[in-house]
């Protein structure tokens, strides 16, 4: 009758006893760990007497116990082991014994950095790279089935127009007329001391009108929209449904991210819209409670000093950065490679990418239209 494989502690030694074998690995190597922790290798005070069968993987463990080298010379204190499992012994020692570890690689903290930023940059390079093949992708789906109203995902839409629209109307409004305020309250407090508070009605209209308001508007959408798309076709890529999919024969692009894509750029500009009312209204409340504007004088002012072209230059920049916000969520969730932390990892990156792309963006365009006299 086979006993299995365990160490006996008695009068401060161990003995080694029943069979250290494979079936007993897991038990043997959680009592080995504990006394490893405790005590270091060596073969003094080690009974092999009560030994009974023994396969490599418990002359592994016994290796831990004692150590290599003492295990290589185990004809010297255990003569009276079986000479098949002193010989098994003895060999996994000599070759254990011989195989030194690598020296330790030199600190090069200059070299390493280099090496690292290199890395940064490749990884980079790849994103981006990854990035134009997908919008390429997705243009051509979207010249393919344009002219084919059969192929439209048109009840796709309509659910994805309600999340990404109504439902970030609230948050947008509220987030905008906050800064409105809070943009009228600098403006004046600097103002006052030129005797030009006036002038807080022309700063809160130019910033919402060019910036603040499609800015503001994408930002949100950047973390609560691509976010939920990447979430979304990383769920699905991880329950393999879109594996499914491309097995009915269907496009995955034309099925799950086009919709995603048109609603955001329809409902982008009407958020931005939304947007830019309430950031004025807040500004417009700042003025009429501190610096005794009234709203008619406020909007006379709108009309008499701030041209169209301002208000037409922000709407025209929402439809492009809701494009890029949808395909960077859209990305990240097809590159989810099928586990929980892959779908948290590309989620957080899908926000910061788009945020930085949202903000690159406004910045390259605000220097143009400054540059072109819009």
């Amino acid at each position: 009758m086979t006993e299995p494989g365990h160490i006996d502690q008695q009068d401060g030694r161990l003995a080694i006893a029943g069979d250290w074998t494979l079936v007993h690995y897991a038990t043997l190597k959680n009592q080995v760990e504990r006394l490893a922790q405790a005590r270091e290798p060596s073969p003094e005070g080690v009974d092999l007497e009560r030994l009974a069968a023994l396969d490599t993987a418990g002359a592994v463990l016994l290796m831990e116990l004692v150590g290599a080298g003492p295990l290589a010379a185990i004809d010297d204190w255990a003569p009276d082991l079986p000479a098949t499992r002193r010989a098994l012994l003895r060999t996994l020692g000599e070759a254990m014994a011989d195989n030194r570890p690598p020296p330790a690689r030199p600190a090069r903290p200059l070299r390493d950095t280099l090496a690292r930023t290199g890395q940064i940059v490749e990884g980079l390079w790849q994103q981006q790279r990854q990035l134009l093949g997908f919008i390429g992708q997705v243009l051509a789906t979207l010249a393919a089935t344009a002219w084919r109203p059969s192929r439209w995902r048109l009840t796709s839409m309509v659910a994805q127009l309600h999340q990404t629209g109504l439902n970030a109307l609230p948050i947008v409004a509220l987030l905008t007329f906050l800064v409105g305020a809070v943009v009228a309250f600098l403006g004046a407090t600097v103002l006052r001391d030129f005797g030009a508070t006036i002038y807080t009605v022309n700063l809160v209209a130019f910033a919402f009108l060019r910036e603040f308001g499609v800015l503001l508007a994408a930002i949100l959408l950047a973390g609560r929209t691509a976010s939920a798309f990447t979430a979304q076709l990383g769920a699905m890529k991880a329950n393999e449904e879109l594996d499914a999919v491309r097995t009915l024969g269907l496009d995955p692009i034309e099925l799950l991210v086009l919709p995603r894509v048109l609603a955001m750029m329809l409902t982008l500009p009407i958020l931005t819209f939304v947007g830019m009312l309430s950031g004025i209204l807040g500004g417009a409340l700042v003025c009429l409670l501190a610096l005794d504007i009234s709203l008619v004088q406020f909007l006379a002012i709108l009309q008499r000093d701030i041209p169209l072209n301002h208000f037409l230059v922000g709407l025209a920049k929402a439809p492009l950065f809701a494009f890029l916000v949808a395909v960077i969520g859209c990305l990240e969730g097809f590159k989810v490679s099928g586990s929980a932390q892959s779908v948290g990892e590309h989620t957080t990156s899908s926000v910061v990418q788009s945020i930085f792309v949202v903000i690159l963006l406004d910045a390259v365009a605000a220097l143009f239209f400054m540059e072109m006299g819009w």
